[in-house]
């Protein structure tokens, strides 16, 4: 019997820094990001290529900072920053499970991490390692989705999967309104006009533009992202009309 095969052949899967607190109030839950990396690392195993791009919310948020009266360039700055910080503890995680894993930022770090290239960036891709793509578009007023959005289609990714704590998206917010409607599908234009908050509207242009599906499903399910990976119809899709 023929084993199934994975729905993507690569993936750009794009987390908020919040997701890396667990059930913190602030910073890294290790525990929590121990089972994230272990997912990753399980969709990596059957030979899907992975990578990744991290928000730093959970340390700072540039625009956040900018409303308390930050200078806007030097409170992104930290943000970047930030995600850099939180790329380096999930390659940490990976590592520690036995994945080959790289950090590559768009700020150049270099006694922490890569500059990004993108030929050595599908390179790493194509030998199986985990790339996590850090420090967002390396400038100020682009959000991390539009980071992910520029990196997935950077490196010809099949699919964006943006892991968040709901189960796709809804015609409003489910955590507050129990008769919320959950979309299957949606196209780019919907998400607009609606104002859906999938995406800042920056990112899903250049998703659509670039016609690159997006897949929205809850990172806290367990076991939901190989699922998603296989084939299954989880979360909520976005695509083109």
């Amino acid at each position: 019997m023929e084993t199934a095969r994975p729905a993507f052949e690569r993936v750009l899967l794009k987390l908020s820094g919040e997701a890396l607190m667990g059930d913190m109030d602030y910073g890294i839950d290790p525990v929590y990001i121990r089972r994230l990396a272990g997912e990753v690392k399980a969709i990596s195993d059957i030979g899907v290529e992975v990578a990744m791009v991290i928000g730093g919310g959970n340390i700072f948020r540039g625009a956040g900072l900018a409303e308390a009266g930050m200078d806007r360039v030097t409170g992104d700055h930290m943000g970047m920053l930030a995600t850099v910080i939180n790329c380096l503890s999930m390659q940490d995680a990976l590592e520690n499970l036995g994945a080959y894993c790289r950090v590559m930022s768009a700020l150049p770090i270099n006694a922490v991490c890569e500059d990004y290239i993108r030929r050595r960036a599908v390179r790493h891709l194509e030998k199986g390692r985990i790339v996590l793509f850090a420090a967002g578009t390396g400038n100020p007023f682009f959000t991390t989705d539009s980071a992910a959005s520029l990196r997935a289609v950077e490196v010809g990714a099949d699919v964006m999967i943006k892991g968040t704590k709901v189960d796709g998206i809804y015609d409003k917010d489910p955590m507050k309104f129990d008769d919320a409607v959950k979309y299957e599908t949606v196209s780019f234009d919907e998400a607009v006009q609606k104002r859906l908050g999938v995406m800042d509207t920056t990112a899903i242009v250049m998703c659509r533009e670039n016609n690159l599906p997006v897949k929205v499903f809850n990172m806290n399910n367990s076991g939901d992202l190989m699922r998603l990976i296989m084939g299954e119809n989880i979360g909520t899709t976005v695509k083109a009309n």
